[in-house]
């Protein structure tokens, strides 16, 4: 009787095990299929926006591709800045590339503005670092080895023009790791994310000295009392950027009532090159001075403008803050973000809905709000189609089971 007794309980035991195994069993099961049903969804509505990506851009570069003149160029009158930025749209375009014939010309023509230095500017010299800095981006977006020589020497040129020891500039100098158009000027933000763009897009490693400079600089920048060593910034938690902290700061937004003090604005186009930049230079996610641009960021999220830009002015350098927006949204690296009242972005599609939007029926776009050559459409369409490039998602990668 109690041999029976006994089978009978382990029996039970035995059957309970293994229905809590098949149990365990089927809810992993149930989390691989809705992590495979989840990738499936996501696959789906990135190759949806990729092929509306595609659609946008094709009409882009085909307007571009009208518009560049006999010479190769771009606005060429302006130097060789706005036919980089069309060069590189192109050259990253899939009905375009970089063996077109309209690129050879126009490459042909950029090289022609290459110096004894290292440098890719022209003649006159005013603007060295941006104009080298996207000519670098673009050369390196043909990944053609025979331009390596030329990418070799504008990397060391731009390299060479930060402002740090060589200059007599020790790290307590306000100038100390930015980087300005050149020729001896004030640095400023743009300029200094714009070469670690191009220092980046060139394959210059992480662990280069130029990045830790840079961050010197950067986080000058950066409204952020606590970080900020500068006097205008003292007591300030804004945690966005503003223009350069040379000349006691600079903001092209102003100034404002932040809390009850006036402070120099941050302003949306400067705080995305300054958080990417950040990124680029190794901070990481949990670094105070990522939190509080990342804070910033969802307190003034909105693509409808430059954000925190004074009212009159907040269309001026709207496509540029396009651009920077996307390349910094990709480094941060996550598809969606919530906003400081709880509203979730998927910012690729936000971006594809605003620029679809604002295409003219030529291919083209353009800003009304004609500051900063955002009236010359190969300018603006050049920065759309940079934005709309950097918004295509990753390749979904596998999930393990």
């Amino acid at each position: 009787m109690f041999a029976s007794r006994f089978h009978v309980w382990l029996a039970v035991c035995v059957n309970g095990a293994l229905l809590s195994q098949a149990v365990a069993h089927a809810q992993q099961d149930d989390g691989a299929e809705a992590r495979r049903r989840a990738a499936e969804a996501a696959r789906i509505r990135a190759h949806v926006l990729g092929n509306r990506i595609s659609e946008l851009t094709a009409r882009g570069a085909r307007f571009l591709l009208s518009a560049q003149d006999k010479d190769g160029g771009w606005a060429p009158e302006s130097g060789p800045g706005i036919t980089c930025l069309a060069l590189k749209a192109l050259i990253q375009e899939s009905t375009v590339g970089p063996d077109h014939a309209a690129v050879r010309r126009g490459v042909e023509l950029v090289l022609r503005s290459q110096r004894d230095d290292g440098g890719i500017y022209s003649a006159m010299g005013l603007i060295k670092n941006y104009e080298t800095s996207v000519a670098l981006s673009m050369l390196a977006a043909l990944k053609d080895k025979q331009h390596q020589g030329t990418i070799d020497a504008a990397t060391k040129f731009l390299k060479d023009l930060q402002w740090d020891e060589s200059e007599g500039r020790s790290v307590d100098d306000v100038f100390y790791g930015g980087a300005g158009y050149g020729g001896g000027k004030r640095p400023d933000l743009s300029n200094t994310q714009m070469m670690l763009d191009a220092l980046r897009d060139s394959g210059l490693p992480k662990d280069d000295p130029v990045y830790q400079k840079a961050l010197v600089f950067i986080g000058r920048c950066q409204m952020l009392g606590e970080r900020n060593d500068q006097p205008f910034a003292r007591g300030s938690t804004q945690g966005g950027f503003i223009y350069s902290p040379a000349s006691g700061g600079e903001s092209k937004a102003g100034e404002g009532a932040i809390d009850g003090r006036t402070e120099l604005r941050c302003y949306g186009s400067m705080t995305y090159a300054g958080f990417k930049s950040m990124l680029y230079a190794g901070l990481t996610r949990d670094d105070p001075r990522v939190e509080a641009a990342l804070g910033w960021i969802t307190r003034h999220w909105t693509l409808d403008y430059n954000p925190n830009m004074p009212a009159e002015q907040s269309k001026q350098g709207l496509y540029y803050y396009y651009q920077t927006f996307s390349r910094a949204m990709r480094a941060w690296g996550e598809d969606t973000l919530r906003d400081a009242v709880g509203r979730e972005h998927d910012w690729r599609s936000e971006l594809v809905e605003k620029l679809a939007a604002a295409q003219r029926a030529d291919g083209s776009w353009v800003n009304e709000e004609d500051r900063w050559m955002e009236g010359v459409p190969a300018l603006t369409t050049a920065y759309a189609l940079l934005a709309l490039q950097a918004a295509r998602a990753e390749p979904a990668q596998p999930q393990p089971d």
